[in-house]
C-alpha cells in the first residue's frame, strides 16, 4: 500500500485486523499532534490502526526504495533475453528474514 491510498482506505469503514501484535512506541509530541489530527478527521480510524497503516505504508515504500545492486550470477532472462542478475543489495536479506519471522510468528504467536 502506498500513502497516497491512506486517505481513501481511511474514509471507508471496516478493515479490522486479527492477526496483529501490540508494540510499544515513544513519539515526538509534534507526531502525536499528527496522529490526534487525523483521528480526529478520520473518526472511523482509532490512533493504533492510523498508525498501523501509516507503519505499513512506509514499509512498503521502504522495499520498493532498497537499493538493487546486482551480482555477477545471472540468475534469470528478461523478455528481451538479456540477463537478470542476483541481488547483492539489502533486499533479499529483508525478504529472508521478513518470511522467517512470519512464518514463526504464525506457527507460535507468542515466538519473538
Amino acid at each position: 500500500m502506498r500513502i497516497a491510498e491512506l486517505i481513501q482506505r481511511w474514509s471507508k469503514e471496516g478493515h479490522a485486523r486479527t492477526d496483529v501484535r501490540a508494540y510499544m512506541v515513544h513519539l515526538p509530541l509534534r507526531d502525536v499532534a499528527r496522529i490526534e489530527a487525523l483521528h480526529r478527521m478520520y473518526p472511523g480510524r482509532n490512533a493504533s490502526q492510523l498508525m498501523s497503516d501509516l507503519i505499513r505504508a512506509a514499509l512498503d515504500e521502504l522495499e520498493v526504495a532498497m537499493p538493487y545492486i546486482p551480482g555477477n550470477r545471472v540468475i534469470a532472462e528478461d523478455d528481451y533475453g538479456d540477463p537478470i542478475y542476483e541481488d547483492l543489495g539489502p533486499t533479499p536479506q529483508f525478504y529472508s528474514l521478513s518470511h522467517e519471522i512470519l512464518r514463526k510468528l504464525a506457527a507460535d504467536p507468542e515466538s519473538k
